[in-house]
């Protein structure tokens, strides 16, 4: 039997790529291992989906730091605010929330799911699945894909859409890379992003901090220079292993590429109150202080920052529960300061890639054509997806990601195995 166009991966690449070349005229398959579509979206955005983001084009490309910058082309055809567009006609009625994330009104990643699968239906899409790829073989025309069991397809054009290797039970599980391999490619060395970093401080060793919570804080990533690297400012939590959160996970790839250099522990700074200034925070506690010399410390300067990180703060400047005000010293109270807002403590390692959210590294951007995803070393080959080298943040960015360059697959696919697909 053969397709033209055969798009293996039913993620949220695949599943775009394949509404986009059967809506170009190709007769069209869809190829997934698993027992059920789009996994990786109804899980995405804490089950509700966060489908896009509305930011302008520019803060899109910016909040995809792995080769973002890559995407001006795909997006010059179709962005962001074509995603949203397109939802919105098969009557998914989008809602926006906090830094752009654009969610489904019904806050259910169901919705976002089940009108991309009645989508394919409608376009007469053959979807295959619990059907493992076992090879493939390019030849010079057509290329056959064998499947589990012996049986051979062949196809005029194939899209590569079966992910990275993050979140291995969504059915990503690296296996698209021999095949891109075997088609010439190179493939970028892998590595964890959006990870939760581990430490071995002893704060973390003991436990003083594990399960604390703090809002709205700043979080720097320091170089070798002891320069920063990148800073967020977002959410975070100490865990039993190291830290974790939103603003550890935007950090995470920086330290992880930092550690793949060979250093051996990576400082981190936190500022618990990023909006006050040091100097401030001094002359506000110290007038404190003056007016009330009789009052516990600990009780004076309750507040500020949460309770537990305050008692470690005042342990590790040896001042105990009651401690008076009139017995610290302007030098203490500055380095209690210091430590609110230059807390620095090292990580030393990440969670592994399978605990990973999303994976660094993939196929080499440099031999794919960035306006129609279209391989620069095998004629009917396209990838789109976590499988190329290109990782962003949480918060839309990578499904954006996945959404735009499924739609470009799938519809040059179609374009070329017959170029009258063209509107």
């Amino acid at each position: 039997m053969t397709y033209d166009v055969i798009v293996i991966g039913g993620g949220p690449s695949g599943l775009m790529a394949a509404i986009a070349a059967a809506e170009y005229g190709a007769k069209t398959m869809l190829i997934e291992k698993g027992s059920k579509l789009g996994k990786k979206l109804a899980i995405s955005g804490g089950g509700r989906c966060n489908v896009t983001n509305r930011l302008p084009q520019e803060e899109v490309i910016k909040h995809i730091p792995g080769n973002g910058k890559f995407l001006y082309s795909a997006f010059s055809v179709f962005n962001n605010y074509d995603i949203i567009d397109f939802f919105e006609k098969m009557d998914v009625q989008l809602k926006e929330e906090d830094h752009g994330r654009m969610f489904p009104v019904s806050n259910s990643a169901k919705t976002v799911v089940n009108a991309l699968i009645n989508k394919l239906d409608e376009l007469n899409v053959t979807i295959r699945l619990n059907t493992p790829v076992e090879a493939i073989n390019y030849e010079e025309k057509e290329h056959t894909v064998l499947l589990h069991g012996q049986e051979n397809i062949q196809t005029r054009a194939l899209v590569l859409a079966v992910g990275g290797k993050a979140v291995p039970h969504t059915g990503s599980t690296g296996d698209g890379y021999a095949w891109a391999e075997k088609a010439g490619h190179r493939i970028t060395e892998l590595y964890p992003t959006e990870v939760a970093l581990t430490s071995r401080e002893r704060f973390i060793k003991d436990k003083s901090l594990q399960g604390l919570s703090l809002r709205d804080i700043s979080l720097t990533v320091l170089n070798k220079k002891k320069k920063p690297i990148i800073t967020h400012k977002m959410d975070m939590i100490f865990t039993h292993f190291g830290v974790s959160g939103p603003a550890v996970l935007r950090c995470s790839q920086f330290v992880v590429k930092e550690l793949m250099k060979g250093r051996e522990e990576i400082p981190m700074v936190l500022d618990a109150l990023p909006d006050e200034r040091s100097e401030d925070l001094n002359n506000h506690i110290l007038n404190l202080m003056q007016n009330n010399p009789k009052k516990s410390f600990k009780n004076l300067i309750k507040g500020m920052v949460p309770e537990r990180f305050l008692t470690y703060i005042l342990s590790i400047n040896n001042i105990s529960e009651e401690h008076k005000s009139a017995n610290i010293s302007h030098d203490t109270v500055r380095a209690i300061v210091n430590d609110m807002k230059n807390f620095i403590f090292n990580v030393h390692g990440s969670l592994s890639l399978d605990k990973a959210f999303v994976t660094g590294g993939g196929v080499s951007i440099k031999e794919v054509v960035p306006n129609t995803m279209q391989s620069k070393k095998m004629h009917g080959l396209y990838f789109c997806g976590e499988i190329l080298d290109i990782h962003g943040y949480t918060g839309g960015y990578n499904i954006t990601s996945a959404l735009v360059t499924g739609r470009l697959a799938g519809m040059n696919a179609a374009k070329e195995v017959s170029p009258s697909n063209g509107i």
